[in-house]
């Protein structure tokens, strides 16, 4: 496991376990204020498993297996772990009646236990799972890069925030986020790999918003993979581009990558989720119950997305691995690597 670790050559923390707790508080309490502020998000309640067999549970890339179990006082009902509130969140909106230009937002822990544990990436997951309602005219490209730049704008004014509180960290973004399709990036390294592609483009311009993930390209692979009863990846966008989705990425100078924020898009409509299911094969997911509603019109049409709250304070501290922000499990030979180049893993 010791082989999807990254260790920075002399790597010393520029907080201590002590500080590096205030801070994420300071980060988390900052971040998820602001972001509500600019969206125009309410704070609700969000569950930490769903019923099986419905429809609700995100299945991220659709191979994901999440944790399940059954409930002995609800005649052995079939739960599952949340692997994110993609769905759930769309039919908040409806149960809530939240009206246009406004939305929800919910502080999610799930767990991921396919996921490969390395640096970025543990079982365990907590994001800020955001979703608001939109109107047809909404449902566009221009909307969609109105939205990322005022998260952008969050992303950075936290990060001159805990800066100023911390004097210690130096704040690195730059003043604009760029946009670029997925399509356009493999034109300009058509021998690279998407990762490659990515981490190219972000020590470029130092952030980035990549648009149009989940469908295939020209060169007939998609960029990377994409449930298809969530995110619009496949709506014309002109030019010969599809999608209303995209992941925020920075450059992380600590590793010299593209490091993901953020993921997030338009949500599909009934057509755009029809001709999804179509692409992927999986047109018996119409008879479940999230997808049933979706097409008889029961939901507002929305955007919405995921915001890592470990990758954040990861990226504004500084450290070396998400264990550092997070408390998780992880292969003994993965701690005993990191406690020898000073990565302390809570």
């Amino acid at each position: 496991m010791t082989s999807h670790l990254f260790v920075p050559k002399q790597y010393k923390p520029l907080l201590d376990l002590r500080e590096t707790e205030k801070a994420i508080g300071q980060i988390k309490t900052f971040f998820q204020t602001n972001l509500s502020f600019e969206l125009n998000l309410m704070r609700v309640t969000a569950p930490l498993f769903v019923r099986a067999g419905t429809g609700i549970n995100d299945d991220l890339n659709g191979i994901e297996r999440p944790v399940s179990f059954t409930i002995k006082e609800a005649g052995n009902l079939g739960v599952e772990m949340v692997q994110s509130l993609a769905k759930w969140k769309r039919m908040m909106l409806a149960d809530y009646g939240v009206r246009q230009g406004h939305g929800i937002c919910a502080d999610m822990n799930a767990i991921r236990p396919e996921d490969i544990l390395d640096s970025t990436h543990s079982v365990y997951v907590d994001q800020w799972d955001w979703e608001r309602v939109i109107s047809e005219d909404e449902r566009n490209l221009d909307f969609l890069k109105c939205i990322v730049r005022k998260i952008y704008d969050v992303i950075r004014r936290t990060e001159k925030y805990i800066c100023y509180r911390r004097n210690v960290l130096d704040p690195i973004l730059p003043e604009e986020i760029t946009f670029i399709h997925t399509e356009d990036l493999e034109k300009r390294y058509p021998d690279c790999t998407p990762k490659e592609r990515e981490n190219t483009i972000c020590r470029e311009h130092g952030a980035v918003f990549l648009i149009g993930i989940g469908g295939k390209l020209k060169n007939g692979l998609p960029h990377d993979g994409r449930a298809p009863d969530y995110d619009d990846w496949s709506t014309p966008t002109g030019g010969g581009r599809m999608g209303l989705n995209g992941d925020i990425l920075v450059h992380y100078p600590l590793f010299d990558c593209a490091f993901e924020l953020s993921s997030m898009g338009i949500r599909v409509d009934p057509e755009a989720l029809l001709r999804q299911l179509e692409i992927t094969g999986t047109t018996e997911r119409r008879e479940l119950l999230f997808h049933r509603r979706l097409l008889r019109g029961d939901f507002p049409l929305s955007i919405g997305g995921g915001i890592g709250q470990s990758r954040l304070c990861m990226f504004y501290l500084r450290k070396a691995h998400i264990g550092e922000i997070q408390a998780s499990i992880w292969p003994e030979d993965m701690v005993e690597a990191c406690r020898a180049n000073n990565i302390f893993l809570l």
